[in-house]
């Protein structure tokens, strides 16, 4: 038995953070490398977003190309373990820094998604929302000749578009008021809604302990809890290829690649063999 099966053996009611770490099998890049350090910019920041129209025309320019291959990824064996954990009765709750609603697509259903999710777009102003395979459709109609484009993946449905004009871009504005679309994420620089934060405490501080999956820790949405679980005497584990910001505070670093971390769970269950 490895010392994460050991981990996962003796706390029963396990708090679960997960990040990208958990859905680059299935395609979909991160943002950092081994010391946590950005592989490129940073993501767009909701200043930026909400109050210059480049940035705009940019950030959806780029989603239009991103969308089709982002929007098509299927779980991978990480997320299936998880949803086994689930199963299994030892997920208090699964907070995902993730977007794009692969832990769902698995059959988790304790899950809460700490940063939004991608599928979705809303007005800044009333609040009406679409799903983003509709946005698409209107994207495409006014850009024709952009759904044309390819282009290398970059993290969470976006493409890296180098080089191009991004002036002459449509951006279809909300049909009910007029209002800026965005999708329902939080970008950098945005609050995490207080509702979600406080439901997260509840269940960390309801577990026996807190599971880390696929994340570096650095953004302190996600942070917040480790550190605070730890301090409140909560065993931390962390399974993740690198350093993170919480490595001092881990009772267990499991430094591999998540599917291989935890396909003792797969191997459990004989649906996921």
């Amino acid at each position: 038995m490895t010392p994460l099966q050991q981990f996962i053996e003796a706390h029963p009611r396990l708090f679960v953070l997960t990040g990208a770490g958990c859905s680059t099998d299935s395609g979909i890049p991160d943002y950092r490398d081994r010391d946590g350090q950005w592989k490129r910019p940073p993501p767009v920041n909701f200043a930026a977003f909400m109050h210059e129209p480049a940035t705009r025309q940019r950030y959806w320019a780029r989603s239009l190309v991103g969308w089709r291959r982002f929007g098509n990824a299927l779980p991978n064996a990480t997320h299936h373990a998880l949803a086994e954990l689930e199963r299994r009765g030892q997920v208090e709750l699964l907070v995902t820094q993730n977007v794009d609603r692969l832990h769902q697509r698995a059959g988790s259903e304790r899950v809460m998604e700490l940063h939004g999710r991608l599928d979705e777009v809303r007005c800044m102003g009333c609040d009406w929302r679409l799903p983003r395979q509709v946005f698409q459709q209107l994207l495409v109609q006014r850009n024709p000749a952009w759904a044309t484009l390819d282009a290398a993946d970059a993290p969470d449905g976006d493409a890296d578009l180098e080089g191009h004009d991004f002036a002459a871009f449509d951006v279809p504005p909300c049909p009910r008021c007029g209002g800026i679309a965005k999708p329902d994420v939080v970008f950098f620089g945005e609050a995490v809604p207080r509702a979600r934060v406080d439901i997260a405490t509840r269940a960390w501080q309801a577990a026996d302990a807190v599971l880390v999956v696929g994340s570096s820790l650095m953004v302190y949405s996600g942070y917040r809890f480790v550190h605070a679980a730890a301090s409140a005497g909560k065993p931390v584990a962390a399974v993740t290829l690198g350093r993170t910001r919480a490595d001092a505070l881990l009772a267990l670093k499991v430094d591999a690649p998540c599917h291989e971390a935890l396909q003792f769970l797969r191997r459990a269950s004989p649906s996921l063999a």
